[in-house]
């Protein structure tokens, strides 16, 4: 897929590599994908690693895909080829496409594990000395233990690490189960539990602007901050993915994986340094300071007709959408609620956070001043990939007398001088595992936390509340979050970056 000049990368040409940084070095790898005839790996991997490999960020990496199909090498090569032409945002030439494909191996996985350890053994061999294996699982749940078998069988979890997709467990009992059958075969150390939402720029950006800056981190806290939401609603269905859904819904499919390890960003303490093991035991606090989910703190809602889609039972109580409040009992957030929400058919496809700071006296303000008509100040974090960050407050308006309106202060990351530097999600979280850094990624004591803290959920859910198709959900939402308002929808104008041309 073509892309204007402003944004294309300056690929090395075919057969060169620009030195890497002399401050890291990265053994070669092999990258055995799993579910690679898959969706994710046509539209996010597979365009991911070509990405990285291309533009030197990886070492040298060879790719050993399986899937279901009866492929060989060349078939793999042309089904790769048609999804990054898809779904690549790189403009690629026809000879940095051939450099890469030769990369680019299959095993059937009907081959069993004899064959695919044979292929990684001839990858291996192309690549030299000091080899590594990184196992991607890009299969569903049910599947993955099959998998840990198979690399067991194949004899190549050694000099390995393994990334694996979510959702780990879909209660505390099947996350412990799934977390002791992995570590029998794989330390904790190699395990990569990903969360594509914490590879994305923005979400990143919240750690920078808490803790490098003076403004900031004092008032992060009860004392100066009302509440919280994170907000994630999807415009999109089911994209025939009736049969896992039926199985998670929104709360196991998007809560537990995704909404809550960006709250734990938001947070969390300040790590004893940017390192994985303090970032990620600052985050397992938060959850373990986490009060268990009331159902009463809860809204579950269904869209009309979802129990029409083709795989849906009649009378299935799955949420499509749901929203809560969660409370931290620690010194930081005493009193402070967060308040999650995401569905599917909504009425806007937005990642939000939005953090209302308490609203000082108005005592001295004239009435109609308009001070407070629109609400507290508010700092929202755009997780979208274009990342955004916009601070609200109140300015007098120019002219006579004390007319107040809401002003904005506003950064993108497209304003800066670095914009072409952004890694999708998927592709940093890749380079990360390779690196052996688990910054980014969600520990077994940490999703086993969550897990606990909604054992009252999970036993006893609240009926799910019908909503259109179009909307912002179930009505019972906005007593959920009275006395407060949803921030979304409202009304924002981002003001976009000028061409200079």
């Amino acid at each position: 897929m073509a892309i204007s000049n402003e944004e294309s990368i300056a690929y090395p040409a075919p057969g060169s590599r620009p030195s890497r940084s002399a401050t890291e070095h990265i053994s070669p790898h092999v990258v055995v994908l799993f579910g690679a005839t898959g969706d994710l790996a046509r539209r996010k991997l597979l365009p991911g690693l070509t990405h990285l490999a291309l533009s030197s960020l990886t070492p040298e990496i060879q790719i050993v895909g399986t899937s279901l199909e009866a492929f060989d090498d060349e078939s793999f090569r042309e089904f790769a080829r048609q999804a990054v032409s898809e779904f690549s945002t790189h403009a690629l030439s026809d000879a940095q496409w051939d450099c890469f494909a030769k990369n680019l191996h299959y095993v059937p996985q009907s081959a069993g594990p004899a064959e695919l350890a044979a292929a990684v053994l001839r990858a291996e061999t192309e690549l030299g000395d000091d080899v590594l294996r990184l196992h991607y699982l890009s299969v569903p749940p049910k599947a993955a233990l099959a998998v840990i078998k198979m690399l067991k069988d194949a004899d190549l979890v050694a000099r390995s690490r393994v990334i694996m997709e979510k959702p780990f467990g879909t209660d505390l009992e099947s996350a412990i189960h799934l977390n002791d059958q992995v570590h029998e075969t794989f330390f904790e150390s190699q395990i990569f539990r990903i969360d594509h939402f914490l590879g994305k720029e923005p979400a990143q950006n919240i750690l920078a602007f808490r803790f490098a800056n003076g403004l900031f981190e004092p008032i992060w806290n009860r004392n100066f901050i009302d509440h919280i939401q994170i907000d994630i609603p999807e415009t999109q269905g089911l994209d025939r993915r009736a049969e896992f859904y039926e199985s998670t819904g929104a709360y196991k499919d998007m809560v537990v994986t995704h909404l809550l390890q960006v709250m734990a960003f938001v947070a969390m303490e300040p790590p004893t340094a940017l390192e994985p093991r303090a970032i990620s035991e600052e985050k397992n606090k938060v959850f373990r300071s986490m009060l268990p989910v009331r159902p009463s703190d809860v809204v579950r809602g269904q869209y009309s007709g979802y129990r029409d889609e083709h795989g849906v039972a009649p009378d299935s109580d799955t949420e499509t959408f749901i929203a809560l409040k969660v409370r931290i009992d620690n010194w930081r957030w005493a009193g402070v609620p967060f308040y999650l929400r995401t569905g599917k058919k909504m009425a806007e496809g937005q990642r939000i956070i939005s953090i209302a700071f308490r609203e000082a006296p108005k005592s001295m303000f004239p009435p109609g001043s308009g001070v407070g008509s629109q609400g507290p100040d508010h700092l929202t974090f755009d997780l979208a990939d274009a990342s955004k960050v916009s601070l609200s407050f109140y300015g007098k308006r120019p002219g006579p007398g004390m007319r107040l309106d809401k002003l904005s202060m506003q950064f993108a990351t497209q304003e800066t001088d670095h914009s072409a530097d952004v890694l999708e999600a998927y592709e940093r979280l890749i380079l990360d595992a390779m690196r052996g850094d688990h910054t980014l990624f969600t520990t077994a004591e940490g999703i086993e936390s969550l897990w606990e803290r909604s054992i009252p959920l999970l036993d006893d859910p609240p009926a799910v509340k019908t909503y259109a198709p179009g909307t912002w959900g179930p009505n019972a939402i906005h007593q959920l979050v009275a006395p407060h308002a949803w921030r979304l929808p409202f009304e924002r104008t981002w003001r976009e970056k000028k061409s200079t041309s």
